[in-house]
């Protein structure tokens, strides 16, 4: 059976780990875009838009759909870095090894 020091161990090593997945996040960025790619956007990992790219042709369109392209863009650059996020930190807590029987919440 494991011990409740083996645990508190698990645990601290297991945050150390998901904080510098954090850290690893933050230095990500990911490419959004929509209309089939005449607006980019590029996001951090902490989801602050770094640059907006419009293509030219862009600016003959009415302002709602402009503005519905960039929202879309900026949507996809979010679930992209959600993509990522998933994936760099969901496989934390798997490496942590609980004794049979015991469940979570405390």
């Amino acid at each position: 059976m494991t011990d409740l020091n083996d645990i508190m161990m698990q645990a601290k090593r297991m945050q150390e780990s998901f904080q510098e997945a954090q850290k690893e996040m933050e230095k990500l960025t990911v490419d959004g875009e929509s209309g089939a790619g005449l607006i980019k956007i590029r996001m951090n990992g902490k989801h602050d838009v770094v640059s907006v790219v419009l293509d030219d042709t862009l600016f003959q369109e009415d302002k709602p759909v402009i503005e519905d392209l960039i929202g879309a863009a900026v949507n996809d650059a979010v679930r992209k870095l959600e993509e990522k996020s998933q994936q760099s930190l969901g496989g934390l807590a798997q490496n942590f090894k609980m004794p049979d029987g015991f469940k979570f919440p405390f």
